[in-house]
């Protein structure tokens, strides 16, 4: 989409990329949620001075909602999840898409190194994180509240003040390289295979565009959010601790703690309740259930934004063209 033709300056190649990945996210979230409530109850399950976990597998936190008759509270914070999933990949596809577009244009290049490419999803990454930070927080003290004792977003976010609402801010920035590392490695893949595919194709005299089949891109996704996922996972484990719902907070009446507010929670007390209750294994507890459910969810959401980039590009086209032609009409009248 070259030019600005009613578009009064959008860029809309990033929005088309942007308008993608959110939707993919959307799509991912909603279908694997009730894996992703087990997920983050699990990690958020420390081991206590006494011993013994209240889970010691994934599929405990799943019987206990069987067992408490409370399978519907395994949706519980959906709506705020998904919020913070459009937002988030609406803003990431963005500014990587943005970013990505400018770095071209500057440095004449005509394709963009693994280096760059890092630093652009990075930062990328970064400017999702504090815009989405919040919503990330509140998501995850729902997912690991009590079964039926989850609130909305407005009362989650106000058992604290607004300082507690950004818990984890400074791990999620450091975890902006997670995405950066998924992402270059995808690309990179990506290139790779279209590149071979082209090759074939032009060997047989096939001039048909060559595109990313749903599998390979179920496939590359899947490849690249496991690297990304291992290479991660302690921080990954800090960030649900520093945000999971207090366990008392579930046997509190609201009456009874009015104003009341989280003793503060860091990075390093994490850790060093990880190491002094689990061990070693402690920083990699549960990583499984987050590779099965980040690999699920990050492939899932490739596929989708690769199947329906098409569609949303011939959209925003379509808008394009009906905001230049009602502009001309403005300026005629």
């Amino acid at each position: 989409m070259e030019g600005e033709e009613g578009g009064g300056g959008v860029d809309w190649d990033s929005l088309a990329e942007a308008a993608s990945g959110a939707v993919g996210a959307l799509v991912s979230t909603t279908v694997l949620y009730p894996l992703d409530t087990c997920k983050t109850k699990f990690q958020a399950d420390v081991q206590t001075d006494h011993g013994g976990h209240k889970y010691r597998n994934l599929s405990d936190v799943f019987w206990e909602a069987i067992k408490k008759k409370q399978f519907l509270s395994l949706y519980q914070g959906l709506k705020t999840k998904n919020v913070q999933s459009f937002i988030s990949q609406f803003v990431y596809f963005y500014g990587y898409s943005y970013f990505k577009r400018v770095y071209l244009e500057k440095s004449g290049a005509k394709s963009i190194g693994t280096k760059a490419n890092l630093l652009i999803a990075a930062a990328a990454g970064a400017c999702t994180v504090v815009v989405t930070q919040p919503l990330d927080t509140a998501s995850s003290r729902m997912q690991t509240s009590a079964f039926g004792k989850s609130k909305g977003l407005r009362a989650t976010l106000a058992e604290g003040t607004w300082l507690e609402a950004f818990d984890g801010l400074g791990i999620s920035l450091m975890l902006t390289c997670n995405p950066s590392i998924q992402y270059t490695v995808f690309d990179q893949l990506k290139h790779k295979l279209i590149q071979r595919q082209k090759r074939k194709a032009e060997s047989a005299g096939d001039s048909t565009p060559v595109a990313l089949s749903a599998f390979s891109a179920f496939l590359l996704g899947a490849i690249s959010k496991s690297v990304a996922t291992i290479l991660t996972y302690p921080l990954i484990r800090c960030k649900v601790m520093i945000q999971a719902a207090d366990p008392d907070d579930d046997d509190e009446d609201e009456s009874e703690r009015p104003g009341h507010s989280r003793p503060p929670k860091t990075m390093l007390g994490a850790m060093c309740a990880m190491w002094h209750n689990e061990g070693i294994p402690g920083f990699f507890k549960g990583i499984h259930a987050q590779i099965l459910k980040t690999v699920l969810s990050s492939a899932l959401l490739l596929m989708i934004k690769e199947k329906i980039s098409k569609f949303t590009w011939i959209s925003l086209l379509a808008l394009r063209r009906y905001l230049f032609v009602s502009q001309k009409r403005i300026k005629s009248a």
